[in-house]
């Protein structure tokens, strides 16, 4: 069979060749790595985190894992016998990762370790958009956010509002409940920023509206509002 072909596993996931890890696989920085193992992970169905580190006297990363969130095992607490709902146990043991190592000549980063067998069930396909690891809210996102909580839309309808631009909730790359969670953390950030913080936040989304709208804020030294043109 043509390599070039996609490989199915026994679960019917389908995925290129490109986007499995193998030995010898090269990234230009680390970051290009994890970012090559995040979009490995929503592919095939598992969350992803981060494991160690390892560094140069310069601060460079010279070694880094990557593993499947199930890794290890919870450790037990003392006080577990004192929770009335004890949290579902999320690890399992499982051994998938991928580690990386720089190539001092090139500088790139290598792959020296891949383990790709998971003890645990993977999500399907359609469903990979709901694990947290894949859930971001981007700046655009954000905005379309803001707009709506500004007009008064409900976090609900908004939510499936913006889903409807783009075929459907499932599409956006985030959930309801993200949806609600960065609401109140940009109230909470408003709320510290205070109340010039919050005048900016305004006139700024006003002015993706009206680009043709122009402002002036003017603080004093203790960064309290004294003048807006």
């Amino acid at each position: 069979m043509d390599s070039s072909l996609a490989n199915e596993s026994s679960d019917n996931i389908v995925i290129s060749d490109n986007w499995v890890p193998r030995v010898g696989m090269e990234f230009d920085s680390m970051d290009h790595a994890w970012n090559f193992w995040l979009e490995y992970g929503g592919k095939m169905g598992f969350n992803v985190r981060k494991h160690y580190e390892n560094k140069n006297k310069n601060g460079q990363v010279t070694s880094r894992r990557f593993l499947c969130s199930k890794e290890g095992f919870r450790l037990s607490d003392k006080r577990d016998h004192l929770t009335t709902n004890p949290r579902a146990k999320t690890r399992t043991g499982c051994m998938v990762r991928i580690g990386i190592i720089i190539i001092k000549p090139t500088g790139k980063y290598r792959v020296h370790e891949f383990v790709s067998e998971h003890n645990h069930v993977l999500h399907c396909p359609g469903t990979s958009y709901l694990l947290s690891s894949q859930r971001k809210i981007t700046e655009v996102q954000a905005v379309e956010i803001e707009l709506a909580d500004d007009y008064g839309i409900r976090p609900r309808a908004a939510h499936e509002f913006i889903g409807a631009h783009v075929g459907g909730s499932n599409n956006l790359g985030y959930t309801h409940r993200d949806h609600k969670n960065y609401l109140r953390t940009k109230r909470q950030r408003d709320y510290v920023y205070g109340e010039a913080g919050i005048l900016l936040k305004y006139f700024h989304l006003q002015t993706i509206e009206n680009p043709s709208l122009q402002y002036s804020i003017q603080l004093d030294c203790e960064e309290q509002i004294t003048n807006i043109f």
